[in-house]
């Protein structure tokens, strides 16, 4: 009989992304629902879709970090490189959008300054009454227009803007309801010549979009003291909120036949030329901040598990 020692089989440790920082917490959350985001467009009918469903399944599924020290030397989690599949509805790809756009827009906003900087901002939201969801894009193209008749008015002063497109689901779960978000530089004179209150900008609105009603405005300006970047994460924040996206299968594929090439983010004014220069950029989805400088430690790569949710990796 046999009486030599088994050999042990050593078990692997388990360590998860969402441990290492909450940024991780946040990365499970956007590749879980573009999960289901891919079984939405996989279960469509439309043959177009069944491209979707496979890019936006595969995408994010690996992760590889640097590691990183910061100016206090602790260590954090940079990313180096992952495969997106920059669908525009997928939770992952919008979610790293927003963050490219933010970081490059911050990155202009001090020359602007240097160059304006006797100017004001204005934070303003323009809305229209509800949708169905099959009339998004016809309602998008009336509020677009609208927007330009306004920005053709003698009263419209300011010297550049930044205008973003938001969709946000009806309560009622069949409607959507578009706006705007701008961000517009004022000339120094608009507070003593040429201000606009409240009540007046509701009745302008209103005769831009032609319509009955007196549509829902809200415009504030940002201090002398404050720097505009802290307007930048409301105007670019998601062009669709992602509980709305994962909300209702055929809403979410509604939305994306209305959406479809479709302008989220563009810019008027002097600032047209500022952003274009940001708009000729490839659209790199893995260097959208590049504030910390890589440490000689060995990279780490963590995995995407369906079954649990969690990025993990086996050590």
């Amino acid at each position: 009989m046999d009486s030599s020692p088994k050999p042990t089989i050593k078990k692997r440790k388990i360590f998860k992304l969402s441990d290492a920082s909450v940024a991780g917490q946040i990365r499970d959350k956007h590749r879980a629902n573009a999960q289901k985001i891919s079984g939405y467009y996989a279960n469509a009918e439309e043959d177009g879709f069944a491209r979707y469903a496979w890019r936006v399944k595969n995408c994010s599924k690996w992760l590889e970090f640097d590691l990183l020290h910061d100016d206090e030397d602790k260590v954090q989690l940079k990313l180096r490189d992952a495969r997106f599949c920059r669908v525009r509805h997928c939770p992952v790809c919008q979610w790293r959008r927003s963050l490219m756009w933010k970081a490059r827009i911050c990155k202009i906003l001090p020359q602007i300054i240097n160059d304006y900087p006797k100017h004001r901002w204005l934070f303003i939201t323009l809305t229209i009454k509800n949708c169905h969801i099959k009339q998004l894009r016809l309602t998008l193209n009336q509020i677009n227009k609208s927007f330009k008749r306004l920005t053709e008015l003698k009263i419209w002063h300011f010297k550049g803007w930044i205008k973003s497109v938001e969709v946000t689901r009806g309560r009622d779960g069949v409607s959507a309801h578009p706006h705007l978000h701008i961000l517009a530089m004022a000339p120094p004179s608009y507070f003593s010549h040429g201000y606009i209150s409240q009540a007046k900008w509701v009745d302008i609105w209103q005769q831009c979009l032609k319509v009955n009603y007196q549509p829902v405005v809200h415009v504030s300006a940002i201090a002398k003291h404050q720097d505009p970047k802290i307007i930048i994460p409301e105007i670019l924040k998601y062009q669709v909120k992602e509980s709305d996206l994962v909300a209702d299968a055929e809403w979410f594929l509604e939305l994306t036949r209305q959406l479809h090439k479709s302008r989220g983010i563009s810019a008027g004014g002097v600032l047209k030329e500022y952003m274009r220069d940001l708009e000729e950029k490839s659209e790199d989805l893995v260097n959208e901040n590049k504030q910390t400088q890589a440490s000689e430690e060995e990279s780490l790569c963590f995995t995407w598990q369906a079954r649990i949710e969690k990025y993990l990796k086996y050590i």
